[in-house]
């Protein structure tokens, strides 16, 4: 036992190298031969691509590769088969350690059911949009004689109305009727010759009409700058018009200069 006494300097320095090695032998030992050995140190697998795969094949697929998985959530998609992986994380290609879980994305089988959004009373391009966001199909547009010019005037589903907030499910086609700006009831065209253009025009308004183009002329029979001298359609018996529908104007007189900014 005479090398573990320290009688003298050199034993002291001889015990504090002994002891500075046994240390690294230590460090060495449970870092690089104990930690790999029990954590599978540096032993990966590369993740394989699972998307597009059906879910009943994946535990038999990655169980062979020493992996797992786990569903971690679902969606609806119509045009892909119920069941299928549409994500995965990690991503193909990475490397993970052995017994990782992969977690996937899987379609739906059933489309989840949603409320019925509102679309009357608002634009059809509107109405398009809305749809588009609910997962909802815009299907047939159906214009009819209303003065609300692409109003939504009704909402359906397999011919039969549909009101906001009542159950149905994504994916469903959804039909619009639609105002095409013009209204349904009928009545002689006013006559608006002779008439001061301003007040044609006040008229019109006044009926559901709207003023079409104006065309200004020199007047045929000397009438007053400003003067309805010519219409179309022109008035006369059984010649009916609709409300929304134009009105064109031929007045006496030059066309009024346009402001300059």
């Amino acid at each position: 036992m005479s090398f573990l006494r320290s009688d003298t300097p050199a034993d002291l320095l001889k015990h504090l190298i002994l002891i500075a090695v046994l240390a690294a032998a230590v460090v060495f030992g449970f870092f690089y031969v104990y930690l790999p050995i029990t954590t599978n140190h540096g032993e990966t697998i590369v993740v394989p691509k699972v998307t597009g795969m059906n879910q009943a094949d994946l535990e038999d697929y990655l169980d062979e590769r020493n992996l797992d998985y786990l569903v971690d959530d679902s969606t609806y998609n119509a045009s892909i088969k119920a069941g299928t992986v549409m994500q995965q994380e990690p991503q193909a290609g990475e490397q993970v350690k052995e017994s990782r879980k992969i977690y996937v994305t899987v379609s739906m089988k059933n489309p989840p059911v949603i409320k019925m959004p509102k679309l009357t009373d608002g634009s059809v391009k509107n109405a398009q949009m809305i749809l588009k966001s609910y997962d909802l199909v815009v299907g047939q547009l159906k214009f009819v004689p209303n003065i609300q010019k692409d109003a939504v005037l009704k909402q359906s589903v397999n011919g039969q109305e549909i009101a906001a907030g009542a159950p149905i499910t994504k994916g469903t086609r959804v039909d619009l009727e639609v105002g095409d700006g013009l209204g349904n009831q009928e009545f002689p065209v006013p006559n608006l010759v002779n008439m001061p253009a301003d007040e044609a025009t006040t008229l019109l308004v006044g009926q559901g009409l709207q003023v079409g183009e104006i065309f200004y002329q020199s007047a045929p029979n000397g009438e007053a700058d400003g003067t309805v001298i010519k219409q179309r359609p022109v008035p006369g018996p059984g010649t009916t018009i609709r409300m929304g529908q134009l009105v064109d104007l031929w007045v006496a007189g030059s066309a009024p200069l346009k402001a300059v900014d």
